[in-house]
């Protein structure tokens, strides 16, 4: 139990869509921090991903402190399960424990979306803007360069 108080407290925090930071993948995908973990207590961080038809996506790789969860909104997305690529389509849901091997990607000629769960709610917006920065300079990095930064946002190459 979390909480023990006898009433209902007034912790709520409201949270209007336009608030929201974005960021714009090399891809051309749009990843909107709807909840990250400096808003959610730590407990979770759940953010919208836009990918426009045959965007790509992120490799097979797997993390070692945080599970990570797909929910399809739209569209068709080629999930990874860790054995084999599915093509996941509007409302499938795929969850991912820590170390669990898994990838995704936009193969398909239509624009999809679909929320990505973190828990807990590591600061995984460092990550994106990271990622976004380095596609908006042009900036390319060595096979080095990438696994120190994947490392550094445990993210590993699987």
């Amino acid at each position: 139990m979390t909480y023990t108080g006898d009433l209902g407290a007034v912790s709520a925090a409201y949270h209007p869509s336009g608030m929201a930071e974005q960021a714009v993948m090399g891809s051309g995908s749009t990843g909107r921090f709807v909840a990250p973990g400096s808003v959610t207590q730590g407990r979770f961080g759940l953010y919208e991903w836009h990918m426009p038809a045959g965007a790509g996506g992120a490799d097979a790789h797997f993390h070692r402190t945080f599970s990570e969860s797909f929910y399809v909104m739209t569209g068709t997305v080629r999930l990874y399960d860790g054995a084999r690529w599915v093509d996941a389509s509007a409302g499938d849901f795929l969850h991912v424990p820590e170390g669990g091997v898994h990838g995704f990607r936009n193969d398909s000629g239509a624009a999809a979306s679909m929320l990505i769960l973190f828990a807990p709610g590591i600061p995984r917006e460092i990550y994106f803007r990271e990622l976004a920065d380095i596609a908006a300079s042009g900036r390319q990095l060595s096979e080095d360069e990438w696994t120190e930064l994947f490392a550094r946002h445990d993210q590993y190459r699987a």
